[in-house]
């Protein structure tokens, strides 16, 4: 997604692309040369419509190595009328990050779970409160390093920089798909990527816990192709095309001629065959999901539900599928933008798509953060790598 930022005030998106991706393995970069192409296919046609955007990017970082763990920061109030300013706020998360990561890691996100001051728990803005003694409660999100500097190195050899930033996609999708109601109540919001699943649970506010399971959408391809005997490419259009989550929803009777998708289909195959496949995989993910609700006492008990995202969240069934095997309502999650508006009509249709929740998450981050963007465009490398690190690493 490529939006102008910063003029009158006014983020108006003015290009929707999408290609297929290479060179991933698990929401990680494992093959560069076969990366680095099709970005520098998409970033061609991005410089035609907005040439500046490709030197202020936001990019999201996924993978089944992506660590949480959760932190706390003490601090004294440092002003004799008590009073809590900006600069104890930052001082009390700074604590927060003294935490042990290992060698080869980088800090992505420190987020904020709830302020307590002089005992008194559970506040979300503790900004001019009194007392004596501020904490924090913080999740730690890290990250490998070359995973991350992977990612990096092959936007610059395709053209782009990363100057908005860095986003773990979860987080990035949960701001494009939940509602701060949503939120209050407490929502589980199911990332279905390609190799990578994101849970991502909150109640009153707060993000609550966040996982990634190393389980997607692409493993339900890979088992049509073993249980079809097909390539993983007719596979993909089978399933995207006759693809069913719910098999009992399938009468045993209906059969494909799929022929002309791959000429090794010589007899019809069972459409509810086929869809029994899939049910199973997704039945997995959604019980790897449920164990991460058990970890913290909220299976079958948020009155939000559950808010499906990403490209995997497409598979019609899926919702009735969901609720069954969560106990919980469930919805898919369109993203919105507002705030954001769109220069033609059909990319606005174009985005109503759960797949876009991760592009459009980033894009709202960008602009919540850095509401005049040229001004980070514009500037040196040496301020950019302060602004990064004052905003997203620690």
């Amino acid at each position: 997604m490529v939006a102008d930022c910063g003029k009158n005030n006014r983020t108006i998106i003015n290009g929707v692309f999408k290609a297929g991706s290479l060179g991933l393995r698990r929401g990680e970069v494992v093959s560069p040369e076969d990366l680095v192409p099709p970005l520098a296919d998409l970033f061609d046609e991005i410089r035609k419509i907005n040439k500046s955007a490709l030197k202020n990017m936001l990019v999201n970082v996924n993978g089944a190595n992506i660590k949480f763990q959760v932190s706390r920061g003490i601090v004294a109030v440092s002003r004799a009328d008590n009073e809590i300013y900006r600069d104890d706020i930052e001082r009390v998360i700074k604590a927060s990050q003294a935490v042990s990561i290992g060698p080869n890691r980088m800090m992505l996100h420190t987020l904020t779970k709830e302020y307590i001051v002089d005992g008194v728990a559970g506040i979300i803005d503790a900004l001019g409160m009194i007392g004596n003694r501020l904490e924090v409660q913080s999740l730690i999100v890290d990250a490998p390093k070359n995973s991350v500097n992977n990612i990096i190195k092959c936007v610059e050899v395709a053209g782009g920089e990363i100057r908005g930033g860095l986003v773990y996609g979860p987080l990035a999708a949960s701001q494009a798909v939940l509602s701060k109601t949503q939120k209050d109540l407490g929502v589980v919001m199911i990332d279905i990527g390609h190799s990578t699943t994101g849970v991502s649970i909150y109640e009153e506010g707060l993000l609550l816990h966040n996982a990634v399971l190393p389980i997607g959408a692409g493993n339900v391809t890979n088992d049509l192709a073993i249980g079809l005997r097909c390539p993983v490419k007719a596979a993909e259009i089978i399933k995207l095309t006759f693809g069913f989550a719910s098999a009992k929803e399938i009468p045993g009777k209906e059969k494909l001629e799929l022929r002309e998708i791959d000429e090794t289909f010589k007899l019809p195959v069972s459409r509810k065959f086929l869809s029994e496949i899939i049910e199973v995989r997704l039945a997995e993910i959604f019980e790897l999901v449920n164990n991460e609700l058990k970890l913290v006492g909220k299976s079958g008990r948020l009155p939000a539900g559950a808010v499906l995202a990403g490209g995997g969240a497409k598979m019609p069934g899926i919702v009735d599928l969901a609720k069954h095997e969560l106990k919980l309502p469930v919805q898919i999650g369109i993203p919105e933008f507002p705030g954001l508006e769109t220069m033609r009509p059909e990319f606005g249709q174009e985005l109503e798509d759960p797949e876009f929740a991760v592009a459009t998450g980033l894009l709202l981050w960008g602009t919540n953060r850095f509401p005049d963007t040229s001004s980070i465009a514009n500037s040196s490398a040496g301020e950019w790598v302060k602004k990064v690190l004052k905003n997203f690493l620690p």
